[in-house]
């Protein structure tokens, strides 16, 4: 039995996900349902229409590009697919998109990798995108599922993001590390590290700071933080976490852009899906960025702060509720 099994039940766990996703449903496999109904063979018609479907969901011209590919590829090879057919291959194209840069996943129920502890994670993303509530979201399920935790308050630039925090830290019973604003962020994470480590703690998670006017500074600045972080884990941090906004749609892409030419991202966390209709944005970092998507937020509970599974999520994608 999982960490969502305990909470609420798996059929509450599924349900919560495609509630988030509906609006992404609606406008996503809604137009492709649209597209194809009723046609008894697919012609290049169809096929542009799916195409201006998937590009309407943020799927992005590069992901929509190589799943027309392969689709006009069946196509041309059976002659006469029909609507159901084609429907049937454009989820199996989506999920092939995501086993390939989803099958490092180590949270399922929230369990820690194996072989060190703590395991340290590093989290990374512009102001606005939900970071700091993300990590209180963190914080909250790895003590559902049994795990202790420690946080790390390292945005000093911004002194809401240590009182916001703060807060989740009050919320959750987690213990926080943190100075006042200004303070170098280096000293915070190391500080962090050192009380993470004599508390004996399960997973630490830093918060750092999320601006981009200035790329050399950032990295500089998130460069400093892992030199000290190895000072006493060489091998850590275990992850660095980029939190992006799934509402922002293409903006998002250009996040991971800027933040994976700044930093090493090992990993993905997106947010704010049941807001938009632009949910399919996640494929499209999946497909270009191979990075892992393990985190999804579809909700402002913390607990619709779920562990990514992409047969869950595409399967979600194509149960529209009538």
């Amino acid at each position: 039995m999982g960490l969502f099994d305990k909470i609420f039940g798996k059929k509450q766990q599924q349900e919560t996900l495609e509630g988030g996703l509906q609006k992404t449903k609606e406008g996503f496999f809604g137009k492709i349902a649209k597209a194809i109904i009723g046609k008894s063979t697919i012609d290049a018609v169809v096929l542009d229409e799916v195409e201006n479907a998937l590009v309407s969901a943020d799927v992005g011209i590069a992901t929509t590009v190589k799943i027309i590919e392969r689709l006009e590829a069946r196509v041309n090879e059976d002659k006469y697919m029909n609507s159901n057919e084609l429907n049937g291959l454009i989820k199996k194209e989506i999920q092939a998109l995501l086993v390939e840069t989803s099958s490092a996943n180590n949270y399922i129920n929230y369990e820690l990798p194996k072989g060190h502890k703590p395991h340290v994670m590093l989290i990374v993303g512009v102001n606005g995108v939900g970071k700091t509530t993300t990590i209180g979201k963190l914080a909250h399920n790895f003590t559902l599922a049994g795990k202790s935790v420690l946080l790390g308050a390292a945005d000093t630039f911004r002194a809401a993001a240590v009182d916001q925090l703060t807060i989740w830290s009050e919320r959750t019973n987690v213990p926080i590390v943190k100075k006042e604003m200004g303070s170098d962020p280096a000293s915070v994470a190391y500080d962090t590290i050192i009380s993470g480590i004599s508390k004996n703690v399960d997973v630490i998670l830093i918060d750092t700071a999320g601006r981009l006017h200035n790329k050399a500074h950032l990295m500089d600045e998130l460069t400093k933080i892992k030199r000290v972080i190895q000072k006493v884990i060489p091998e850590a941090p275990h992850e660095v976490m980029l939190v992006l906004d799934g509402s922002t749609g293409q903006n998002a892409l250009e996040q991971a852009k800027q933040f994976t030419a700044a930093t090493d991202v090992t990993a993905l966390a997106i947010t704010k899906l049941d807001g938009t209709a632009k949910g399919g944005v996640v494929l499209a970092i999946a497909d270009q960025f191979k990075i892992p998507v393990k985190f999804i937020g579809v909700g402002e509970k913390a607990t619709d702060l779920l562990v990514f599974d992409k047969d869950e999520f595409v399967d979600s994608l194509f149960s529209l509720q009538k």
